[in-house]
């Protein structure tokens, strides 16, 4: 278990969403760490220094570093780098760099107009203020970023637990159709399949189909459901001569059925469907 001091340090001042997010990495590693907050480090400072006094998890000046597709990292990317393994696979480090982190480094050291950092700097005391607490608005900018890292860690661990069972069902799928026991996390296991559809229990009631888009982050699916069927509820079942459908989102992608049967059934059909279009083109 990697062994994180009982004490850290980083500037004081105006505070951003780099310190605030690497404090509230570190009191997730250990939640007895105390986050000392000045501008000069002791002689002899023992407890883990960042965003501070150009040691390894400073990145001002020369202390600069660069990953392989040239963004520079801040101190919360070069926490995440020494110890995100230490919280979820390497795999979902990485992708978590990626996708989160690597946004907040760029606005750390390039600006920009990042939502959750503004989120971030708006719990510093304004300029007319004057009995507000700095050390209280940084501690309260912690426990919310707090928060959020933990959902997201919780978030990896949930992908990690559904990755066989989603592989598991990839295996019976039928005509593009993956049907999973409960919604869970499926997209970056099924994306890169021949799957086009994937129904699965709704939390509502009854079921769910969706369209699998075409990436992650895309909301183009694959082979969104007919154009007639969308942002329709009512008369559902007389377009598609299907008893049991509930609705279908209005941009094509999500279908509610009644039950299991009725979504895959709505799966095949516009399946069926869009060969026949893409036949007529």
């Amino acid at each position: 278990m990697v062994k994180i001091p009982d004490e850290a340090m980083t500037h004081a001042g105006r505070f951003h969403t780099d310190d605030v997010f690497s404090a509230a990495l570190l009191k997730i590693l250990n939640p007895q760490i105390k986050i000392v907050r000045c501008n000069v480090i002791p002689e002899g400072y023992q407890g883990l220094v960042f965003d501070l006094g150009d040691g390894c998890f400073d990145h001002h000046g020369d202390r600069a570093r660069f990953r392989d597709n040239g963004v520079q990292y801040a101190s919360f990317g070069l926490l995440w780098k020494e110890y995100g393994c230490t919280l979820v696979s390497a795999k979902e480090a990485r992708a978590f760099d990626e996708s989160f982190i690597q946004p907040l480094d760029i606005q750390d050291n390039n600006g920009g107009n990042n939502l959750l950092c503004r989120a971030i700097t708006q719990f510093n005391p304004k300029w007319d203020e004057e009995d507000a607490d700095p050390g209280e608005a940084f501690s309260r900018a912690v426990a919310f970023a707090g928060d959020i890292l933990e959902n997201e860690i919780k978030s990896m661990h949930s992908t990690e637990n559904a990755e066989q069972i989603v592989l598991a069902c990839l295996e019976k799928r039928e005509e593009g159709i993956v049907v999973l026991p409960k919604g869970m996390p499926w997209k970056a296991l099924l994306i890169p399949e021949e799957v086009y559809y994937v129904v699965y229990p709704s939390q509502r009631g009854g079921y769910h189909a969706q369209a699998v888009p075409v990436s992650v982050d895309s909301q183009q699916c694959k082979k969104p459901f007919p154009e007639e069927w969308r942002g329709k509820s009512a008369g559902l079942d007389e377009i598609t001569g299907l008893k049991g459908l509930i609705f279908c989102h209005i941009h094509g992608y999500l279908l509610g059925a009644k039950d299991k049967e009725t979504a895959v059934s709505a799966c095949k059909l516009a399946l069926k469907l869009s060969f026949c279009c893409s036949a007529a083109l």
